[in-house]
């Protein structure tokens, strides 16, 4: 198992969800990625874009015929910052497995349930939405 490290590159949702699609695959089309994940072709080459800067994905373009075609790959260093990801998200998720017994954290500060804020009272942020007539 890897050395566990949380990575805010990563952890961005779409980011995320294309180097586990990318850590599954040797090298997959851009085509294949954007409508496996459902993004735009402006959005997937912007976020290609910024694992790429990081080290984290290859890209490699060329041409079937006349069409330029695309692809990516993760990159060593982009497979070692995943699996440290993975292993930090696994230990975030044993560590919250064990404390499942554990009492609410407002008790830890001596603060009783029946203290807190009724939702949209004073100081709990939370105004809820009046309709409209």
């Amino acid at each position: 198992m890897s050395t566990a490290r949380f990575d805010e590159l990563i952890h961005a949702p779409t980011r995320l969800a294309i180097v586990a699609l990318l850590a599954a695959a040797q090298w997959a089309d851009f085509k294949y990625i954007r409508d496996e994940l459902g993004l735009s072709d402006s959005a997937l080459s912007k976020q290609l874009s910024t694992l790429e800067s990081a080290g984290y994905v290859e890209i490699r373009k060329g041409f079937v015929g006349k069409r330029p075609r695309t692809s990516a790959s993760l990159s060593q260093a982009g497979r070692q910052a995943f699996d440290q990801h993975v292993a930090a998200l696994q230990q975030i998720i044993a560590r919250s497995q064990q404390n499942g017994d554990a009492q609410p954290a407002t008790a830890d500060r001596g603060i009783q349930a029946a203290e807190l804020p009724e939702p949209g009272g004073i100081g709990c942020g939370y105004v809820p939405a009046t309709p409209s007539p």
